[in-house]
């Protein structure tokens, strides 16, 4: 099968226009590419980072439980249905309706949330590099990096990551499924040999390594089952509500191919999560974590050297290739978002230009080691945004107003989109940091005010 290239030999991704029924994947390409997303570096920090935040057994079985089924239905029902109706990325998508200009500002502030969380999977991987170089692991309360090694190590994955992420689609769909096994396995033997290192031999033991859950640790809050089942929900809120897999799911067949997103749900935030909450468990009960607990401290979160505690090098390599398989198609996603800012330049060197900062931000363990918040305020961002696309593909005909208003009218700037985003953002983060509401808890609010506020304001000035 011939394919379109561009000057660097890479296959085109068909970034302006719809994807050709020559380039449809069947499910079987998504199912790896969610399994090895969502099996991955993030996992190695979510699961011990529930631990710290003192959840309870129940609130955290049962709240992943709903959270990512409802994950799932948003990817199958929301997002592929308009993937494959219309087979475009979301920026050429929301350029249509919002104009030329105005989609600049959005691709800029989600390619740079894209690359600063595939620069938190960068560090996780840098975790498992330095172990055999006896590298001091970052805290969880750190900020900078702590020595020169740390950069340099950091450095050499994000150049291997961002190259990957550059050869575009298939590759990063070809790295997901060789990858996704291996991690797979590693996470259910991670799990296993830590149930023996904690003397676990039935089920009320293991429901006793949470138990009724504990005070969460200095500068974590408190989780319960809401906030297990709603961060989970929304932790890829942009990448389903927030509709930023169109850039993914266009190359679909069907839209049933939503449904290999519960793959990557409940491989990798359930059975993962778990998995990595249990290497957790195991090193808070050592001298070197008690010493931390004692000084008021947190406990250091280094996946590395978690899972090379449990099987060894196998487990050191795995986090390797985790983060790889997170921040790869991260990268590629933010390498889109800054191709429609400059549609002549070469997709390859964008995409490298992603990666660099996404490198950059690997340097930096903030990211990593506040991964939870950062994910909650990055998918309350983004997500509105999608709404718009969603209110329109769903409503627009009913509530008779023109789609794609930018196109229809040629104009480069519909300031009704920016509107509705800022209201509902600002609205809702104003209650958050006033009346202290976990952010993720206002994503769903402030993603249906968006959509809702653009169909009466879309109703009331195109008559005009």
């Amino acid at each position: 099968m011939s394919t379109k290239q561009d000057n660097e030999g890479i296959q085109e991704e068909f970034e302006r226009e719809p994807v050709p029924s020559g380039r449809l994947k069947g499910w079987k390409s998504f199912l790896g590419m969610y399994a090895g997303e969502h099996a991955a570096g993030t996992e190695f920090m979510i699961g011990p980072l529930f631990l710290t935040a003192g959840v309870s057994a129940f609130d955290l079985i049962m709240g992943l439980l709903v959270g990512n089924l409802l994950a799932v239905l948003c990817w199958r029902y929301l997002t592929a249905e308009i993937a494959v109706k219309n087979r475009l990325t979301l920026y050429f998508q929301l350029e249509k309706i919002t104009g030329p200009n105005l989609v600049k500002l959005y691709n800029v502030a989600n390619g740079v949330l894209f690359c600063f969380l595939a620069g938190a999977m960068i560090t996780v991987s840098a975790t498992a590099v330095g172990v055999p170089f006896d590298l001091e692991m970052p805290k969880l309360d750190d900020t900078m990096p702590n020595s020169i090694p740390w950069v340099l190590i950091v450095v050499l994955i994000g150049a291997v990551i961002s190259i990957i992420a550059a050869r575009g689609y298939d590759t990063v769909s070809k790295a997901a499924n060789w990858m996704s096994p291996i991690i797979v396995i590693a996470f259910i033997a991670c799990g296993i040999v830590a149930l023996g290192q904690l003397n676990v031999s039935s089920l009320s033991g293991f429901w006793e390594i949470w138990g009724e859950g504990r005070e969460p640790f200095p500068g974590q809050i408190k989780f319960t089952f809401w906030h297990v089942a709603i961060w989970s929900w929304f932790c890829n809120a942009a990448m389903h509500i927030g509709m930023s897999d169109l850039s993914v799911l266009r190359f679909a067949k069907s839209a049933k191919s939503g449904w290999t997103s519960a793959a990557g749900m409940y491989i990798g935030h359930y059975i993962a999560w778990i998995a990595a909450a249990l290497l957790y468990a195991v090193y808070l009960k050592t001298p070197e974590a008690q010493a931390f607990l004692n000084n008021g401290e947190a406990p250091p979160v280094a996946p590395g050297p978690l899972a090379y505690n449990a099987i060894g090098w196998f487990g050191m390599i795995t986090v390797v290739l985790a983060g790889w398989t997170t921040a790869n198609p991260t990268i590629y996603r933010a390498g889109l978002a800054f191709q429609a800012i400059f549609p002549k330049s070469s997709r390859f060197w964008v995409t490298i230009a992603a990666g660099s900062i996404a490198t950059l931000a690997g340097v930096f363990p903030a990211f990593a080691m506040k991964l939870l918040g950062f994910v909650a305020l990055y998918g309350f961002t983004l997500a509105p945004v999608g709404a718009i696309i969603v209110f329109e593909h769903f409503f627009a005909e009913k509530w008779g107003i023109v789609k794609d208003y930018a196109e229809a009218r040629g104009i480069t700037f519909n300031w009704i989109v920016l509107a509705s985003w800022l209201l509902s953002f600002v609205l809702f983060y104003s209650i958050s940091v006033s009346q202290g509401v976990f952010l993720s808890f206002l994503t769903l609010p402030a993603w249906l005010l968006c959509g809702l506020i653009h169909l009466l304001l879309s109703k009331q000035f195109q008559k005009r």
